[in-house]
């Protein structure tokens, strides 16, 4: 699993007009899987199930 800031470089990720992450292929907006005992937050595409981690 890449993180965020990796894929964002890579262009696998982009930014929309409100500065929200986009899957770079499908074009929707990341879903956020929040696990309180860890220190990342998984973000999850809903098309194509694509996986990032971002560290909080």
């Amino acid at each position: 699993m890449k993180s965020v800031r990796k894929a964002l470089r890579e262009g696998e990720l982009d930014k929309d007009t409100y500065d929200r992450l986009v899957c770079g292929d499908c074009d929707q907006p990341l879903k956020t899987e929040n696990d309180p005992d860890s220190i990342k937050t998984v973000r999850i595409c809903p098309d194509c199930d694509a996986e990032w981690k971002e560290i909080r």
